[in-house]
């Protein structure tokens, strides 16, 4: 009796993950009985087939590691497999930052570690005891294996023919399989990409007829989510020296082309758009235009070095600086400052500057000073529902915190005293158990509107309104336009004169060629362009519309 238990713990536990999916996923009735009969059929043949259950049990350890993978991200995220995504940030995020995205979730990893970990010692230990099950009774079940795998055939067929279900995207472990092979794919491409793109040129000029050189610095803000700016229209004192700010234009409907920083960095630094990103794989970025055009660049990042486009699009500058590689831990991102001055100090003619900050990651409370903790309290020892309010006090923080670095920049513009002007954006927003979805962090496999509504506005000092007073009244116009990331590329090209075939003048916030674009795309998992409404669900919807924004 004891192993006959110990035989349907073991498939229990196998198909744990599809059985967590059939509540988490949105598909036909008859692809949730495949997801589920499909694998259980195959378990169910295998796992009795050798007559020792136990080490074929740990020979199914790739099968068990993807399954405790995927539950505590189904309870990060609500729902999806691990994704393209997920498998490419264990390669690009730091170790830091995993560390500190675990802590947050312990509670499932916890979970996961009792149900798991157990299991598999006791198949450990069977295994050394080689425990044999008795014949007649192993036969018995790959009979009924058998049967459950045939009886999944012709419904996993149904479920196929529908157009709501597909094998390589809704059946684990197919699914996260598949979407590993994409990963390494990726991670080949992304490793290829000094030799693919070695010969692009942008062709760019200067097209300015400055009396004198000016500075263009676009400032890269991370997981900031506009819902918790002030100047947003958000409740709280979130940015108190922004709001003072004059020559500032506030864009309020922007949205991010992707909730993943490898992503979403290179849509702003690069031409490539969700609608075109495979133009990533051989073209050059923003620094190498602007240093075609006669500028001197410079890329001074507080981010971790992790090989991916982030890296590559960032060395194209003439001057490269991240911090972490002559800092220790996570440095704050004021001590950006003095690097930022040290670049305008010793570059006087035309100077672009690009800033990638660390922003508002998470452990929010350790993105900012103690000194700088405004809404208390702060510090939260896990991330749960029931502590949201303490984890919103120290995300408004990190915006507070970001508000003031901001308006040192632009005093550290305002003394150049020549033509400056600044953008800044964030690489995309956050969850934050916002609604019944109790959804938290970023990166998900879909996307929330808490996780692709950013902060975006540009800052222009007097000098450069006076050089340029047709492009920036183009671009104040503009401030209430449904816009996205995209526009990134083509605006700071704008603002600083430069002139490329590659410029999508379209989408540039200064060229009178700019056009409304008719719907807004997601940059999805596996690199398709996706409508709102193929991506975001109703809560979405309603948060947009409470705040005036489109919703397409």
């Amino acid at each position: 009796m004891k192993q006959k238990f110990v035989f349907f713990l073991y498939l229990v536990v196998l198909i744990l993950p599809n059985i967590v999916l059939c509540f988490t996923e949105n598909m036909p009735f008859v692809g949730k009985a495949a997801l589920v009969l499909l694998p259980l059929g195959l378990y169910w043949t295998v796992l009795p087939m050798f007559f020792r259950m136990s080490r074929t049990f740990w020979w199914m350890f790739p099968i068990l590691f993807l399954g405790a993978f995927n539950i505590v991200l189904s309870y990060l995220f609500g729902k999806g497999v691990i994704a393209v995504d997920m498998w490419l940030n264990l390669t690009t995020s730091s170790p830091a930052e995993m560390g500190e995205m675990l802590s947050q979730i312990y509670p499932a990893v916890m979970a996961v570690v009792l149900i798991y970990l157990p299991t598999l010692a006791y198949a450990a230990y069977d295994v050394y005891r080689k425990t044999v099950i008795p014949v007649r009774f192993m036969k018995h079940q790959m009979c009924a294996g058998f049967s459950v795998l045939l009886l999944s055939l012709p419904i996993t067929y149904m479920a196929a023919r529908g157009d709501k279900w597909n094998l390589l995207d809704d059946l684990f472990p197919v699914n996260v399989c598949y979407n590993l092979c994409l990963a390494i794919e990726r991670q080949f491409l992304s490793e290829e990409y000094l030799e693919r793109s070695r010969d692009f040129v942008f062709n760019a000029v200067h097209t300015d007829t400055d009396t004198v050189p000016k500075v263009v610095m676009l400032v890269i803000g991370e997981t900031s989510r506009a819902a918790n700016w002030q100047l947003n229209g958000y409740n709280r004192e979130t940015t108190p020296l922004l709001s003072k700010t004059p020559n500032l234009a506030v864009f309020t409907d922007c949205m991010s082309q992707s909730n993943t920083t490898h992503k979403s960095i290179p849509i702003l630094l690069s031409p490539a758009t969700a609608d075109n990103y495979e133009v990533l794989y051989h073209s050059k970025g923003l620094l190498a235009a602007f240093n075609e055009a006669g500028f001197h660049t410079a890329f001074i990042s507080n981010e971790p070095r992790n090989k991916s486009f982030n890296d590559h699009l960032g060395e194209q500058a003439q001057e490269v600086l991240f911090l972490r590689d002559k800092m220790s831990g996570t440095p704050m991102d004021s001590l950006l400052l003095p690097e930022i001055q040290k670049t305008l100090d010793r570059n006087k003619g035309n100077l672009f500057i690009v800033v990638h900050t660390y922003g508002s990651h998470s452990t929010y409370s350790d993105r900012y000073e103690r000194n700088q903790a405004y809404f208390t309290p702060d510090v939260v020892l896990k991330a749960t529902k029931d502590n949201r309010s303490i984890l919103m006090n120290a995300y408004d923080n990190t915006i507070r915190y970001t508000d003031r670095m901001l308006h040192r920049i632009i005093s550290q513009l305002q003394a150049q005293e020549r033509p400056a002007a600044m953008l800044f954006a964030s690489d995309h927003g956050e969850d934050i158990y916002d609604d019944g979805r109790n959804l938290y962090l970023h990166a998900s496999p879909w996307p929330s509107y808490y996780q692709l509504h950013i902060p975006f506005l540009v800052w222009t000092n007097d000098l450069y309104r006076q050089e340029h007073a047709a492009r920036v009244s183009l671009l104040e116009s503009r401030t209430a336009e449904p816009i996205q990331t995209d526009c990134v590329f083509p605006t700071i090209l704008g603002l600083g004169g430069v002139s490329t075939p590659y410029g999508q003048d379209s989408l540039a916030l200064t060229s009178p060629r700019y056009i409304t674009k008719e719907k807004r795309t997601y940059l999805s998992d596996h690199n398709e362009p996706l409508t709102f409404d193929r991506c975001l669900e109703k809560e979405d919807f309603q948060a947009m519309e409470e705040r005036g924004l489109r919703t397409y």
